[in-house]
């Protein structure tokens, strides 16, 4: 594994004046529960709007799984007003109803017990539900339950413009742009670890969730299971890292090879998603049988990104533009907050991305992609224990110190962008976190495996009261009639466009499908 190296801090420095134009987005999942703690049963609420078309609020596996997108904005502040106002919204429809403000659900039933996400009789609609029924065929429907945030980040065309004129490359500016964002790609893959270390927020689970599966986990209290220095269930095997996706092959080392790594994965035929079939009884139960049913069902804590047209696959806009902005998926929900993240985790993140874009990005092989690998997979089960090391270049080296290093370097552009919006934030960040690296109890996941441990009465309880506390806050702080207005017009609109789309469906849903993955 290469050094966070930075050969040119001079150039970055360069650029910071076009720091302020950064775009940042948000989506952030969270179960709907009933006051008992249980998996809501109800539709998904009609005045949110239908969930096919609604730009704000949508579903993602589950009918109970609510997701918030914001819209992508310069406003460095404006993501977290808007998943707010998003939140306080829901909560006029939810009645009594709560967010579960955890990634790691609680009291589960059976797998068929959790309803599959509807979206209408349209050709798009359908194609959306039977995804999520091959997903739970392919890999449970236990799995998919599991929640957490994506953040969207992109920078400004007039800091690529600058960045292009200052190197010597010869293809156009969207070649350029694609190749750095896939070097910062590289980069954040090395050394993603960083994220579960501070902000991993699921170190415990309840053992409903386990349907008594035999696993390497201690009783923290009675019904309640942990990791004693765990920092990210959720992003270990028992969460979103599935086992099920390890032989698939897709490169990060170009964009051409990504693509093809994905194309591959959804053209070719898979033994077992055959022998599951792709229909019962006349009725789809998975798209199709390859490796993956679409590109979104390839895990991955990062993924480049374009704003696709209607009825165009991820890699096709990808092909066609290039990459826009990058979408980073290893974020927990952040249970002290009420809206699942907090400004300085954002922070934090724009700090590391810039970092990751600068520094030297060789290409990745084979040996560095299992220690990468092995060192996240590592940190989300142990990352909080004292002694823990990481390995780089094959030789054991101390997570602190490896820490403390990388902080070093992205404390560069914590710099650069306090200067850019003349706070002191990131600056301030990079602070607390040096502290955390003497004492992990300060991590998100070592304060709440130290809470649970203090009140002694479990995970569920604990996480009942956090969600019951965000509700009631976010109902006390009213939205102003004009917010309000906007987002049920919103809503009442997407209910206007699905009609709309399920009236002007003119082809079957097999040359749909056809014509979708031609």
């Amino acid at each position: 594994m290469q050094p966070l190296n930075i050969p040119d801090i001079n150039k970055a420095l360069n650029l910071s004046e076009h720091l302020s134009g950064i775009k940042r987005g948000i989506e952030k999942e969270s179960l709907r529960i009933q006051p008992d703690g249980c998996l809501a049963q109800t539709p998904h609420p009609y005045r949110l709007g239908a969930t096919l078309t609604n730009d704000y609020i949508t579903t993602d596996y589950s009918e109970a799984l609510p997701e918030f997108i914001t819209k992508a904005t310069s406003d460095r502040e404006r993501p977290l007003e808007e998943l707010k106002e998003i939140h306080q919204f829901a909560y006029q429809h939810l009645g009594d109803e709560i967010l579960w403000n955890m990634s790691m659900p609680c009291i589960m039933g059976a797998e068929n017990d959790i309803p599959i996400a509807r979206y209408g009789s349209s050709n798009s609609g359908k194609m959306k539900e039977v995804y999520r029924l091959g997903l739970g065929h392919r890999y449970g429907r236990l799995m998919q339950t599991i929640a957490g945030v994506h953040y969207n980040f992109s920078l400004p065309e007039s800091f690529w413009q600058a960045f292009y004129e200052s190197e010597s490359f010869s293809g156009s500016l969207q070649d350029f742009i694609s190749e750095k964002y896939m070097g910062l790609i590289r980069n954040y893959l090395r050394y993603s670890w960083l994220i579960p270390l501070f902000y991993g927020a699921s170190p415990a689970l309840c053992e409903s969730f386990l349907k008594n599966k035999s696993v390497d986990l201690d009783e923290l209290v009675p019904g309640t299971r942990y990791g004693k220095y765990a920092t990210s269930l959720r992003m270990s095997d028992l969460g979103y890292q599935n086992k099920a996706q390890s032989r698939l092959n897709v490169s990060y080392n170009s964009l051409p090879e990504y693509i093809a790594g994905l194309e591959s994965a959804i053209s070719t035929p898979d033994d077992f998603y055959t022998e599951v079939g792709v229909q019962k009884e006349g009725e789809y139960i998975q798209l199709n049988a390859n490796t993956l049913q679409i590109e979104n069902e390839f895990y991955s804590s990062i993924r480049p990104k374009r704003v696709s047209q209607s009825g165009e696959r991820p890699t096709k806009a990808l092909r066609r533009g290039g990459i826009e902005y990058i979408e980073v998926r290893a974020l927990d929900l952040n249970p002290f907050s009420e809206i699942g993240i907090e400004q300085k985790q954002i922070a934090f993140l724009d700090a590391f991305l810039l970092a990751c874009l600068f520094a030297e990005s060789s290409p990745i092989n084979q040996r560095e992609t299992g220690e990468y690998q092995e060192n996240f997979r590592g940190v989300v089960r142990h990352g909080r224990h004292p002694d823990f090391c990481l390995s780089f270049n094959n030789k054991c080296r101390p997570l602190h110190e490896l820490a403390n290093y990388l902080l070093d370097k992205i404390s560069v552009f914590s710099e650069m962008l306090d200067s850019a919006y003349n706070i002191t934030e990131h600056v301030d960040v990079i602070k607390e976190l040096r502290h955390q690296l003497t004492d992990f109890n300060g991590t998100l996941s070592g304060q709440i495996v130290r809470k649970i441990e203090e009140r002694k009465d479990g995970f569920f309880p604990y996480a009942m009261e956090l969600s019951t506390q965000h509700k009631q806050a976010l109902i006390n702080s009213s939205l102003a009639p004009e917010i309000l207005q906007f987002y049920q017009s919103k809503a009442e609109e997407s209910h206007v466009k699905k009609a709309s789309i399920e009236k002007n469906d003119k082809i079957s849903f097999e040359e749909f499908l056809a014509n979708y993955y031609q």
